[in-house]
């Protein structure tokens, strides 16, 4: 259950700092490379897609017993 709601928490955050677009977020050491690589509004929506994926997995996992 614990790995259930750090997923989902990862994820929601991960799609909050994309859609709010902050600076701190973007311009941390890890994004810096998805930010060169795609652009900014191309790393927006990368890692929105990746919050999604992470909170779909998540809850695939839970349901499957997995977790």
């Amino acid at each position: 259950m614990l790995y259930l709601i750090f997923g989902v928490l990862v994820g929601v955050f991960a799609i909050f700092c994309s859609i709010k677009d902050y600076d701190w977020f973007m311009e941390s050491r890890k994004a810096r490379f998805i930010v060169r690589l795609l652009g900014r509004e191309g790393a927006r929506l990368f890692y929105i897609i990746l919050g999604i994926l992470i909170i779909i997995l998540s809850l695939g996992a839970y349901a499957s017993g997995q977790l």
